[in-house]
This record gives structure tokens, C-alpha cells and sequence, in this order.
């Protein structure tokens, strides 16, 4: 979904951002040799279902309760800070966060460069939207318009390996809500985004918008990332823990809350 950002925020820009969005207790049953160590992981603030803030005010979603899974599972402690994508990316380089969650798709590129990623978690494609009462039926309706993304995703990405091929311009947004509503209101005829957050914006955001039929692609699995081998123990643990959580109906029980 999304690529990587090579700038680097100050430290002290990054402890002001660094606000602890909740803590997990650690399991004494867990193994034992669970580091004692109190992992912080970032994530984005806007991705839903995978992470967003609920009605009520918590910070909730698909990857939040992931890891709480996870980190029960395993017996660490961790405190999760939702910075937004480009900042989570920072803040690990900067070493002000272990590991990030927040729908990143596994791609080679981003493993060569340095990106450590987990096993997979997720499947997700990335599809194309328009406005609900558009006549686009595809890729070729679009030449000569223009197209709105969010910077450094992978549905960006998709729109860029289009772009040549069907003439159209792109305009870019920092998160993904702004770029809704520039197709809704029309400064850009279509959008591209993940499938599962696209899908879950207009159902349970009322958007006037639609995914068009047949333009997703193939897709990647999203996956946990560290920036510095000597997390490699963050790492080790998801893996360990979503094999057991998929094992015992935890990862399902996940999946279907937020999916159906």
C-alpha cells in the first residue's frame, strides 16, 4: 500500500508526537522468554477497518487488535502510538519506535530499502472508485481527467502504472478522507485505494462514491515492519504469535468484526 519516506524527523518533534494510545498488560502464562522490554509501535491514525478512533474515542481496528492478540499471545508489554503513516515511518528510522503496523504492503522494493517486514497478516488488493452516479467504466474512461491518490501508497502506485497508458493527470493528498472528497466533489474523477479500506469507507461512511468492477490488480499482503535488525525479537514474536492466533480462531474472530 505504501512506500517508504526517507525523511526524518527531529527527536524532539517526534517525543511530542510519541502520545501513548494504550499499553498491553503482559501475560504471566506467556513464554517466559518474552523479553522484558516495553515495545513501541506506531501506526497510522486514518486507515479503517485496519485503524481508526471509534464513535466513542478509541483508537480501534483490524491491525490494534492484531497486536493486542499478538502481545497476549507472547507475553510482551507494548504502548501503540498513532502518528500517521509518514510519521510512523520516521519515528522508526529515528529509533523513537520498534515496529509499525499500519496496512504496509510487503513489497521487494521497500525490502531493499530496509524495510524487515513480518510474515503477511492480510491480503489486499487496490481498486479504483468514482463518484456513485459516474459513468467511468474503466481504466480508458479516464484520459484527459484527473485522478486523486494518497502519497506513497501502493493504490498510488497502481495509479502511476497506469498513468501513461490511459492519459490521465494525478493530484496527490497526504490522507486518505481528503482525497474521498475531492472525487465527491469533483476535483478528481476518481481515486485509487486499498479495496478492503475503500469498501469499508463508503459502507460505513456513506460516501457517494463506488468501486468499479474489475479494476483491482493483484495485490500484496500487508505486513508488520521493523527499520533496525536488532528488533529482530519484535519480529520473531508477531510471527510466533499469528500463527497461534490463527490456529485458535483469534485472527478469525478479528477479521470477521471489522470485515463480516
Amino acid at each position: 500500500m505504501k512506500k517508504l519516506l526517507t525523511v526524518v524527523l527531529s527527536a524532539g518533534i517526534l517525543a511530542g508526537m510519541l502520545a501513548g494510545c494504550g499499553t498491553a498488560p503482559k501475560n504471566d502464562n506467556a513464554d517466559t522468554n518474552a523479553s522484558d522490554k516495553k515495545w513501541v509501535i506506531a501506526t497510522d491514525t486514518v486507515f479503517k477497518p485496519f485503524e481508526y478512533t471509534d464513535n466513542s474515542g478509541n483508537f480501534v481496528g483490524i491491525d490494534v487488535d492484531i497486536v493486542a492478540a499478538i502481545a497476549e499471545d507472547q507475553g510482551f508489554e507494548y504502548e501503540m502510538n498513532s502518528l500517521g503513516w509518514d510519521a510512523a515511518i520516521a519515528a522508526c528510522q529515528a529509533g523513537q519506535a520498534d515496529g509499525m503496523i499500519a496496512g504496509a504492503s510487503i513489497t521487494d522494493e521497500r525490502k531493499e530499502s530496509g524495510w524487515i517486514f513480518s510474515d503477511g497478516y492480510y491480503d489486499a488488493t487496490q481498486c479504483m472508485t468514482v463518484k456513485a452516479d459516474s459513468t467511468i467504466a474503466g481504466f480508458a474512461d479516464l484520459a484527459g481527467q484527473t485522478v486523486a491518490v494518497k502519497t506513497g501508497t501502493q493504490g498510488a502506485a497502481y495509479a502511476e502504472s497506469l498513468k501513461d497508458a490511459n492519459g490521465f493527470n494525478i493530484t496527490y493528498f497526504e490522507d486518505s478522507p481528503t482525497m474521498y472528497q475531492a472525487v465527491a466533489g469533483g476535483q478528481a474523477v476518481a481515486c485509487f485505494e486499498d479495496t478492503p479500506i475503500m469498501a469499508s469507507s463508503i459502507k460505513d461512511g456513506g460516501l457517494d462514491l463506488k468501486i468499479v468492477e474489475g479494476t483491482e490488480n493483484e495485490g500484496n499482503p500487508y505486513g508488520f515492519a521493523i527499520f533496525n535488525a536488532d528488533n529482530q525479537e519484535l519480529i520473531d514474536m508477531f510471527n510466533a504469535g499469528l500463527a497461534n492466533i490463527k490456529a485458535n480462531g483469534k485472527y478469525d474472530e478479528i477479521i470477521a468484526k471489522y470485515l463480516g
